[in-house]
Formats: structure tokens, C-alpha cells, sequence
């Protein structure tokens, strides 16, 4: 079993840091956000509800770059519910630029008349309250979701996640074929969330949909919880 920490970067006390935002924050809907409060960190995988979380962006830098669309999918560690999910297509402060629309096919006519994450942001955070957030690759929803929030509303929106990339990098880096590949001098594996479903026989769906690419994250973190740790693992060893 691996902790997808590791001792150089433990998480923050995220219960308190909640606490301490619910009473603080001004604003209502981040307000609200953080009054729902977490699972305590030893609660086991079994008994939580997860968010699989996704967006797609105009770019790779929060402060530079912008939110086209969110996606979310809520699942537990039997049962994943689409159909429960939510999609929102929003607003960018720029324009799109040609290598993100290539990337992920959402053109300047779709977002002409899509609202602006401010106008949305309510909808959004209460779709997320409750819920164990996961992501496949942790500097884009975070970071991007925090710097919007703090442009618009002027303070913080911060919050533990799981993070399959992560996850998968361990996995990669301790496993015995990956030692041995390197003892060949073949190159890593990849990790990104097509080449990584591959590893545990999940099928290849069309990427760079924020909804379907959050399925395919839920359907990676349930195969890795199957292969890599326990439905009893506490939820403090995973999230970040």
C-alpha cells in the first residue's frame, strides 16, 4: 500500500483550515462551501462520497489562462453516476486561441453566449460540497478554480483532493517493471489519464471533454484503489 504523499510535501490541516474559512470568509457561496465542512481523515474509502472533477482551460497558467469548461461526475468506490454529474461550458476572460480549440474542440460561437464563472460559481461550489474531490493531474483544477474565485469574489478557494496522476506516478516509480525499465535504460511510462487507464484494462474514451474525461478519472481512481490499497485505506493517505 502507498501514501500518495510523500514526507516532503504532508498535507495541510485541511479540517481547520475549513473551519476557519467558514468563519471568515465574506462571501456567501464560498461561505457556504466551506461550512459543509470534510470527512474527518480517518474515515476509510468505503464510506465516501467522490467528485470527479475536470476542467479544460485556454491554457496551462492560472494566472494567465482561463476555465472553457467544467465537468463533474460523482461516484463512491462501487458505483460511478453520470447521469448525476454536471457540465457547464463558461466564459473565458480572452479569446481562445487556436491551439486550445484543437485541444478541445469548443469554439468561439459555443462560448459566445456561455456565462462568465462568476455568474455560475454558487451552482458550482455547491455540486462540490460534500463530496471527496479527485482530479487527474492536481496544477489545473485547483490552482485554476482558486485564481477565478480570488479575481472575482477576492478570497480563497482552496480544498484537498486526490489526484490520479499522482497516484500513478507512484505506482510507475515502485513498481517492479518500472525499476526494471530503468535498469534497461527504457524511457518512463506515461501518465497521462488515456495512457494510464491502459494499465488497468479500462477502455479508451474521447479526451478533452471536461464530463467524460471526469468518468474516466472516477473509473481510474476506483481500478488504482483495487489494485494499490484497501476500501478501508483512511482518506488522509490519499488526499493532497
Amino acid at each position: 500500500m502507498w501514501n500518495a504523499k510523500s514526507q516532503s510535501e504532508a498535507a495541510p490541516d485541511w479540517a481547520s483550515y475549513f473551519d476557519q474559512q467558514a468563519r471568515l470568509c465574506h462571501d456567501p457561496d464560498l461561505r457556504r462551501f466551506y461550512s459543509a465542512g470534510l470527512p474527518d481523515a480517518q474515515t476509510p474509502l468505503r464510506e465516501l462520497s467522490f467528485m470527479a472533477l475536470d476542467f479544460e482551460t485556454t491554457g496551462m497558467n492560472a494566472r494567465r489562462d482561463g476555465i472553457v469548461s467544467i465537468g463533474m461526475v460523482p461516484f463512491t468506490l462501487e458505483r460511478i453516476r453520470p447521469s448525476a454529474g454536471h457540465y457547464w461550458l463558461v466564459k473565458p476572460a480572452g479569446v481562445l486561441n487556436v491551439s486550445s480549440i484543437e485541444i478541445h474542440r469548443i469554439t468561439h460561437s459555443e462560448v459566445a453566449n456561455a456565462p462568465d464563472l462568476d455568474a455560475i460559481l454558487g451552482e458550482v461550489l455547491d455540486a462540490l460540497s460534500g463530496h471527496v474531490l479527485v482530479v487527474h493531474f492536481r496544477n489545473i483544477e485547483r490552482p485554476f478554480l482558486d485564481t477565478a474565485v480570488m479575481g472575482r469574489r477576492g478570497e480563497h478557494c482552496l480544498f484537498p483532493l486526490i489526484d490520479t496522476m499522482t497516484i500513478e506516478a507512484i505506482s510507475i516509480r515502485q513498481g517492479m517493471m518500472a525499476r526494471l525499465r530503468r535498469f534497461l535504460g527504457f524511457p518512463q511510462e506515461s501518465i497521462r489519464l488515456a495512457n494510464s487507464r491502459q494499465r488497468y484494462g479500462l477502455p479508451d474514451y474521447a479526451s478533452h471533454h471536461a464530463k467524460v474525461d471526469a468518468m474516466a478519472t472516477a473509473e481510474l481512481f476506483q481500478a488504482q484503489v483495487a489494485r494499490h490499497y484497501s476500501p478501508d485505506t483512511p482518506i488522509g493517505e490519499l488526499w493532497l
